[in-house]
């Protein structure tokens, strides 16, 4: 008999995890109860369905703890201060995610969970690691954070034998009892920071990823942060640390030799021998993030035990999803690239190093983050700068202090055809050579719907100018 049978659980929030939640926890038997601030059209449309599941829910009205109310399962959105929380907390009642939820249903004889969490390559490393896994003949899925919901999948018939699991930092916040069998943090950078209070905070959440890991915490030897946080994680005993580097690895690492992908972590003798596992060229594509996106991968998937054609072959049969470095055409000689997922300075930073000359597209909703570092680092590679956005003008003042002679279109409309306009002064900046890249470092909200939105946008003017049709949007 399931431990939720019976308990009267709270949902906090009508998205995709806590329409999931909600309707898992009602097929177990518990009497659950959706709370969502929002009235509108979406929420009551999604409530009158999960009406029919037999889930309570009460819009407009986010913050009442319900009556008998015995666990609070919150959507990975809401921060901790929500006064949901604290009147939980008040009434001695448990508040966890649906990670939490997911992992208490997987129970002891579950699927293994490979984990990955991290500032940037979250995604495409979880899918990179699906692939791997696929290749080695084993039934698994890409889940979490990345889109499909965990406790959609851990309970699922035929039962997966390893899941490939995307965890954010406002999922681990509310996973407490999560033990993965191997785990990664890609990297570090100031990120939500409104939501943890402060990089102390968020990196100690996304720390817990490493805890009571059984075989293998990997980290990043090219960003020290990530090994303090296995140096601070109670582990199982025996479980390793495993770095990942873009050059030569040193014992107990993976890394790059030669244009070869190797593992000198998962091999017989580690002290002298490396396992050769792909090719740089082998990887989609191969610029230096999206080969460390890789390397963590291969290292999860070796830590199961993963044969090393597998990390071949599923490398070889994986495509990356839309917007994330994704080549958009080429046009006169100049090379159109789209990385609207680039929604902060760390994955712009990334982005902008893999290219030699590079007129840069720019700007959105900055986030609080300031970008002094990214534009000092990338002024060598800058062609020109095309900016766009609500806050254009804090990437505009970083060009003028550390890189005056980089020439700046400031572009201060926001309708419809100011993407085709950026793709237009951009072109008329580069030259045969250069590298039109949208990495904007910022987020999409400000203009677009969402990152997708904005990417669309930008491959279609690169389409138009293909085509002939750029000058005639006005």
């Amino acid at each position: 008999m399931s431990t939720f049978a019976g308990q009267h659980v709270t949902v906090a929030g009508l998205g995709v995890s806590g329409i999931s939640t909600a309707r898992a926890l009602a097929r177990l038997g518990a009497h659950v109860t959706v709370v969502d601030g929002g009235s509108g059209e979406r929420q009551q449309a999604h409530a009158a369905e999960l009406a029919g599941d037999g889930v309570d829910v009460r819009l407009g009205d986010g913050t009442i703890l319900p009556a008998r109310t015995e666990l609070v399962v919150t959507s990975p959105g809401w921060r901790p201060d929500h006064p949901l929380f604290a009147a939980a907390d008040a009434a001695g009642v448990e508040v966890v995610g649906d990670v939490e939820v997911a992992w208490r249903l997987r129970g002891a004889a579950g699927p293994p969970w490979l984990a990955v969490t991290g500032t940037n390559g979250k995604t495409t490393t979880v899918r990179m690691l699906a692939a791997i896994l696929s290749a080695a003949g084993l039934r698994t899925a890409a889940v979490g954070n990345i889109g499909t919901p965990l406790i959609d999948e851990v309970s699922a018939e035929p039962p997966h034998d390893v899941l490939a699991v995307e965890l954010s930092s406002y999922q681990l916040h509310w996973a407490p009892s999560l033990r993965p069998h191997s785990a990664a943090v890609l990297n570090l950078a100031p990120d939500h920071l409104d939501w943890h209070g402060s990089m102390e905070s968020y990196a100690a959440d996304k720390g817990r990823i490493y805890q009571g890991n059984e075989v293998a915490c990997v980290y990043n030897v090219a960003d020290p942060a990530t090994e303090t946080l296995v140096r601070k994680a109670d582990v199982t005993e025996g479980c390793r640390a495993v770095g990942f580097t873009l050059g030569p690895p040193a014992v107990s690492q993976l890394g790059v030799v030669d244009g070869i992908l190797v593992d000198r972590a998962f091999v017989e003798n580690r002290q002298t021998q490396a396992q050769e596992l792909a090719g740089v060229a082998d990887v989609d594509p191969p610029a230096p993030h999206n080969i460390a996106n890789a390397l963590a991968a291969a290292a999860l998937a070796r830590a199961y035990g993963v044969a090393a054609h597998a990390v071949r072959d599923g490398l070889r049969n994986f495509r990356p999803d839309a917007h994330r470095i994704q080549h958009a055409g080429d046009v006169a000689g100049v090379r159109y690239v789209d990385d609207s997922k680039a929604t902060n300075t760390h994955a712009a930073e990334a982005s902008l190093a893999a290219y030699p000359s590079v007129v840069w597209i720019a700007g959105g909703l900055a986030k609080g983050a300031t970008f002094d570092d990214l534009v000092r680092g990338a002024a060598p590679r800058l062609r020109g700068a095309v900016l766009i956005g609500a806050d254009r003008q804090l990437i505009a003042e970083a060009l003028a202090r550390h890189a005056p002679d980089v020439p700046v279109v400031d572009l201060a409309r926001t309708d419809t055809g100011a993407m085709a306009e950026a793709v237009r002064e951009a072109a008329r900046l580069a030259r045969a050579g250069d590298t039109v890249l949208m990495a904007p470092a910022c987020a999409s909200m400000d203009m677009f719907t969402n990152y997708n939105e904005r990417g669309d946008a930008f491959a279609a003017a690169v389409r138009d100018l293909a085509d002939g049709r750029a000058g005639n949007e006005q």
